[in-house]
């Protein structure tokens, strides 16, 4: 009884063996699966060269962009230049390499639709909870992607006007003639006016009493403006006597005006009425004497 009972537990260890061996040579030799492993390996080798070859051009397409934004009109912070290049890399790199991963588990026979589903929920939420965050980077990125201003120019955003100090992806620092620093979210600039691109036209009005001649009084003041011009560098040209700008019973005004750089106009209307008060106080002397 014994020995029938060993027996039988041999016998089935042997089948056992047996069965084990059998499907381990059919794992091994079903051509089938082997193919199909050879070909998902196949597609996964295109699938990683095909995105580092994208990647490369996109990454080549972004350094051509930027260098040809090194010769703009304004003339760019290096930094940011390299702030947005490095931007765009990551975006580029982290999306391909998401749908890489994305077609390569695909490939790999996993079910897609629960990974997309939960990657998605986690975006909407990401979204929701950081809504304002996400404007104003999108905001500053475009923001110094287009040129809109540069580090030193002088804007006026809404009530806001000042010499830019610093821009970022999240804000932009303005600093006010008076000193006040203004720290802006750029989710918030909606319209910016820019008065460091091009030229200013620096426009002073002079009144003068009807009893005074005009043609001495335009004299007067092309001569005050020459000297303005030959003591004062930084003005490009001399400025010019318009004329008469308004004309009343008792007075009429000479508009006196001329180009120059947005950023000192201020200070230049300031020299043209301190030597037109100069050269009417000195030919008030001359007449006194």
């Amino acid at each position: 009884m014994l020995l029938a009972k060993e027996s039988g537990v041999i016998q089935d260890a042997a089948e056992t063996v047996t069965t084990w061996r059998d499907n381990i040579w059919n794992w091994f030799t079903d051509m089938d699966k082997w193919m199909n492993v050879l070909y998902a390996g196949i597609k996964i080798i295109i699938i990683f060269a095909l995105t580092r070859l994208f990647v490369h051009v996109v990454f080549g397409l972004i350094d051509r962009s930027l260098q040809k934004r090194e010769k703009s009109r304004l003339q760019m912070n290096p930094r940011r230049l390299v702030t947005v290049g490095e931007l765009l890399k990551n975006v580029t790199s982290i999306t391909s390499n998401f749908i890489m991963v994305m077609l390569v588990l695909g490939e790999m026979g996993f079910e897609l639709a629960p990974l997309l589903a939960g990657a998605g929920v986690l975006g909407l939420a990401i979204g929701f909870g950081a809504q304002s965050l996400v404007k104003d980077v999108i905001t500053g990125f475009f923001i110094i992607l287009e040129d809109q201003f540069a580090v030193g120019d002088v804007i006026q955003t809404g009530t806001l006007k000042g010499t830019v100090e610093i821009i970022g992806l999240r804000s932009t620092r303005l600093v006010s003639w008076t000193g006040e620093v203004h720290i802006i979210p750029n989710g918030m600039i909606t319209n910016v006016t820019n008065f460091s691109v091009g030229t200013a036209l620096a426009v002073v009005d002079l009144p003068f009493s009807n009893t005074k001649k005009l043609e001495g009084c335009v004299e007067l003041l092309q001569g005050a403006m020459q000297r303005l011009k030959e003591e004062q560098g930084q003005i490009p040209q001399v400025p010019s006597v318009l004329g008469i700008q308004s004309l009343t019973a008792s007075e009429y005004v000479l508009r006196i005006a001329v180009e120059c750089p947005p950023s000192i106009r201020a200070e230049v209307e300031r020299q043209i009425q301190t030597y037109a008060k100069e050269a009417l106080e000195q030919d008030e002397m001359n007449a006194g004497m």
